[in-house]
């Protein structure tokens, strides 16, 4: 975890470092506004961070407006340096090839430009915001074999990755279980990353208290992710059973002699830590259909192998922010959506809620609906 930590600053540092350098070069026509530039620019980039560290020492409303600042200057932060970057290989092209005219007033085309940009980059924001907070209603229909249960159909709600924090507040979580509601479940899954801050501030501001109203014939089981882990994961765990989601960690419970569910812990755990899917099957009822929560959806094949009937996972955010998709596309066999290997079914959700900044541009904010028939 330390590693992380030193290799997200060290990148971070970077890439903040580059894009002030080139909007501090890009205001030579107008030097007078550098000064402001550069408290702004320091401000948002050291926000978030700073919020994290000395949040307890803070008053709520100005720890939140910090802590909101600097989560959306992640995504102004990715979409100025791809400007960048393009303009950047735009300007190295003409230097081989001269394909740009010759502009007499260089200053202020760089000043031009940059309003532009920055025009275009709070476009994208702005559109990716309302897309986070526009939840949609993913409906998979499936089929598993029933086997010794007598159960035909199971209404189940699939949410993952709802990052409670200041961002993702109390009225976000109310706007997700009305969405629930609606669907009128019979069992709810969360498939981890239900929290994206400590079980203290959270509690303190009542953050997820609407997770309560949930209304599920069968229950609301959930499982860890790895922010559970950067926050606590036994307090995350607790607060969890605070807003009545009943916590699987590597064990698995039969729900009215009908099926099995198995929660995996998650693998910020370690791998010699937790549980392996054998052991975990080992001790479920194998006469009755199987579902696994296993938050990172990672070594697919782990399932198959083990006989499991459907398999419901997150983590991904199916890169949240374009173009960061296209590189869990690389990275997880499958990223978003549904796929069947053997006679496994496999659902990686999107997620509801997002990390850092509330922006999406790559992926929707899904709640899933599972409409699962029970087959002879």
């Amino acid at each position: 975890m330390a590693w992380f930590f030193v290799i997200f600053l060290s990148l971070y540092s970077l890439l903040n470092y580059y894009i002030g350098l080139r909007v501090w070069q890009a205001l030579e026509g107008a030097a007078y506004l550098r000064p402001i530039f550069l408290i702004i620019f320091l401000f948002s980039t050291l926000s978030y961070i700073f919020s994290k560290v000395v949040q307890r020492y803070l008053p709520t409303i100005i720890y939140e407006a910090i802590e909101i600042i600097g989560s959306f200057w992640f995504a102004f932060m990715l979409y100025f340096f791809l400007a960048i970057v393009l303009l950047d290989l735009i300007r190295l092209l003409n230097w081989g090839f001269n394909i740009l005219p010759h502009f007499d007033n260089y200053p202020l085309v760089k000043l031009i430009t940059l309003g532009v940009v920055t025009g275009i980059v709070c476009i994208i924001i702005i559109g990716g915001y309302i897309n986070t907070r526009t939840l949609k209603i993913t409906t998979l229909n499936l089929e598993i074999p029933a086997r010794s249960s007598h159960l035909k159909e199971l209404n189940a709600v699939l949410i993952s990755d709802i990052h409670l924090s200041s961002i993702n507040g109390n009225g976000f979580a109310g706007d997700i279980v009305q969405k629930i509601n609606e669907l009128h479940p019979d069992i709810v899954f969360v498939a981890g990353d239900l929290v994206d801050d400590k079980a203290s501030v959270l509690r303190e501001k009542e953050i997820g208290f609407a997770f309560r109203d949930i209304k599920s014939l069968m229950g609301v089981y959930g499982i860890t992710g790895n922010h559970e882990y950067i926050n606590g994961v036994d307090s995350a765990v607790n607060y969890m059973k605070e807003l009545k989601v009943v916590p699987l960690r590597d064990t698995s419970i039969t729900i009215n002699n009908e099926f099995v569910v198995i929660g995996r812990e998650d693998r910020s755990r370690g791998l010699k830590k937790r549980k392996s899917l054998k052991e975990l099957v080992e001790g479920a009822d194998k006469n009755l259909p199987i579902i696994l929560m296993d938050h990172t959806p990672f070594q697919l094949e782990e399932a198959m192998e083990n006989g499991i009937d459907l398999q419901l996972s997150g983590h991904t955010h199916h890169g949240q922010m374009f173009p960061i998709n296209l590189i869990t596309d690389r990275i997880y066999e499958l990223s978003q959506g549904y796929k069947k290997k053997g006679n496994t079914n496999y659902y990686v959700s999107s997620g509801v809620g997002t990390w850092g900044p509330p922006v999406r541009t790559g992926s929707r904010s899904e709640i899933v609906n599972l409409k699962i028939k029970f087959t002879n």
